[in-house]
């Protein structure tokens, strides 16, 4: 199980200076949903709004390394997979993230894969540089905790984000989502990998069609 207390310093430091953003969350009583997941044994509650397959996916403003925003609109028209942790210092985002990166060698060339976590910027590209992550894109959602709150994937008093998979299509709709049912477990890479690989062939037989 993956134990809060000891989380590394660099995540406890992301965690505070999330959870100082959150506070000012609060005026605007973000949507509450219980009962979806767990740390350890205990239920966590998610703040934020609850999206499901099919729905257009929201936008969202996050920031790279270097505090240059980012938002869902870059990736248009691109099939897109967001690899979301708590914090990339704990042992299964470390494998997560290390994972998708991997896959990007057996996905098409069009296919975009994201990482995003609470993880300060600073911390985000540190992990990178030692683990070698230069694959796919690994963001930070702790500056305006927006992916988080349009996702419903906020935790409620931890200042991290849940484990999740999204897929979303070219047309910019929700393809795959998998809430991870204890923050400790990993994800199931098959079933979302098999779902990408899926969506990219669809998308290149289109436009192969519309060529003609």
């Amino acid at each position: 199980m993956m134990n809060i207390l000891k989380l590394p310093v660099i995540a406890l430091i992301s965690a505070t200076f999330f959870t100082s953003a959150l506070v000012q969350a609060t005026a605007t009583e973000l949507t509450e949903t219980t009962n979806l997941v767990m740390a350890g044994n205990k239920y966590v509650t998610l703040l934020g709004n609850q999206v499901a397959v099919g729905d257009k996916a929201p936008d969202f403003k996050v920031v790279t390394e270097s505090f240059s925003p980012v938002t869902l609109a870059d990736f248009k028209n691109q099939p897109l997979l967001i690899s979301v942790v708590p914090s990339l210092d704990t042992g299964v985002c470390s494998i997560q993230t290390k994972r998708f990166n991997d896959e990007v060698a057996n996905l098409a060339d069009d296919v975009v894969v994201l990482t995003i976590s609470n993880d300060l910027p600073f911390a985000q590209k540190r992990f990178c540089k030692t683990e070698k992550v230069n694959n796919i894109k690994v963001l930070s959602d702790a500056v305006w905790r927006n992916f988080g709150e349009n996702y419903g994937l906020l935790i409620k008093d931890m200042g991290l984000l849940t484990r999740a998979i999204f897929i979303i299509d070219t047309d910019g709709i929700i393809a795959y989502k998998e809430l991870v049912a204890n923050i400790s477990q990993h994800p199931d890479y098959d079933t979302a990998l098999t779902t990408l690989k899926a969506l990219s062939t669809s998308s290149d037989l289109v436009e192969a069609n519309s060529d003609r």
